[in-house]
């Protein structure tokens, strides 16, 4: 794997890889390592086979398209109206908490400088500068992204190696709630840790050049680091800390405290790397935001740029309340556009190619392996993932 495929997995783990991985141990933590493990696998299983259909039906339309043509070629005027919608209401929202949350970061820095800039004039410098870094391209991001996820990994085994001489492996066998639909239910949490779906369609056009094994492979290793620090961040904290102290912890930040007991720079370290996840998360998003609005509306690079984050920047100064509160049903939405749209694209071109082979009998590219009964399992995994938040 090259440079660029390799940064393109960066980005697609970076996208996924967000602050809310802090938060994983105290979901998980009262149904014990073996069950958290197994879940953990099949939301990893479940995220990335859909991200191959994805990726399948990229191809087949052609590569370098963003999700607005590949739903317009595949499900029909229909279909790209709905795909669009459920897209823009997740990516705007999310660009929106970026937003704060990076505008919040920058304006604590700047009053540690002796600056004196209010938090909007951080929001906005934020969006500027960040959103400018966007609109320079793919290949800036990527080359940038490497740089902020090495840092972050970094971080990660920094504090992994602080934690592993207190563990104690009796926490690893102790589960307190053997209840399968308590356990059914954190399966939400655990889904839109591996949101990296809409980034693909960029990457592909990206990787132009690539083969599709390579793409494959891109992808496989996108969604595989973040699954592995899941589980690693899992298995440090859950071998740290009993359930019953864990139990007790209302927000990450109660969680940081107790561990900063055991590992004195345990504080500034997980706070820089919240700060790299959402800037990681930040990029990828808007990436896919940015791409879209170019197949969309068929602008140059400047005024694409207002476009992608003219609206979120307003939202985050004006209307946050209201704008967020999609976020509440982000797991649904992500549903629907990360696991049942690429199913139904797929199907829809997978029906179209069987009838013309029965007249022209050629190679029709890329293919997800696993048939029909991987289909149904996908199904059944989202009709899974939607029983998981209305139970």
């Amino acid at each position: 794997m090259n440079l660029k495929l390799l940064g393109s997995s960066l980005i697609i783990a970076g996208t996924a890889l967000g602050a809310g991985m802090l938060a994983i141990p105290m979901v998980l933590a009262r149904f014990g390592l073996l069950s958290g493990t197994i879940l953990m696998l099949v939301i990893w299983s479940g995220t990335t086979y859909a991200a191959l259909l994805l990726l399948e039906a990229s191809i087949k339309v052609g590569g370098g398209l963003g999700m607005n043509t590949i739903a317009r070629q595949t499900l029909g005027k229909g279909g790209q109206l709905i795909a669009n919608g459920l897209l823009y209401a997740l990516l705007i929202c999310l660009l929106m908490a970026y937003i704060i949350g990076a505008g919040d970061l920058v304006h604590k820095m700047a009053l540690s400088l002796g600056l004196d800039i209010s938090l909007v004039q951080s929001q906005i410098l934020f969006a500027v500068i960040a959103g400018g870094i966007v609109a320079a391209g793919t290949g800036v991001i990527d080359k940038l992204n490497r740089i902020l996820f090495l840092l972050m990994l970094a971080v990660l085994i920094i504090t992994l190696f602080a934690l592993v001489p207190n563990m104690t492996l009796a926490h690893f066998f102790t589960a307190t709630n053997d209840s399968n639909i308590d356990l059914i239910k954190t399966s939400a949490v655990l889904f839109t840790s591996f949101g990296f779906f809409p980034v693909i369609p960029s990457l592909v056009s990206y990787n132009e050049q690539a083969t599709h094994a390579q793409l494959r492979n891109m992808i496989l290793l996108g969604s595989f680091i973040p699954l592995m620090c899941y589980l690693l961040w899992l298995y440090a904290v859950l071998g740290s800390l009993s359930y019953e102290q864990l139990a007790q912890f209302n927000n990450v930040s109660e969680l940081i405290k107790v561990l900063a007991t055991r590992f004195e720079g345990i504080h500034v370290i997980l706070s820089l790397f919240t700060s790299l996840a959402l800037l990681t998360s930040f990029f990828g998003v808007a990436l896919s935001l940015f791409d879209q609005n170019i197949d969309l509306f068929k602008q140059n690079r400047a005024v694409t740029y207002v476009l992608t984050f003219i609206l979120p920047l307003l939202g985050a100064l004006f209307a946050a309340d209201k704008f967020l509160s999609v976020l509440s049903y982000a797991g649904l939405i992500l549903v629907f556009i990360a696991i049942f749209i690429p199913m139904m694209m797929v199907l829809n071109l997978r029906k179209s190619e069987d009838k013309a082979q029965s007249v022209i009998t050629e190679d029709v590219g890329y293919e997800v392996a696993g048939g029909q009964v991987a289909m149904v399992l996908c199904l059944g995994f989202g009709l899974f993932l939607i029983g998981a938040q209305v139970i």
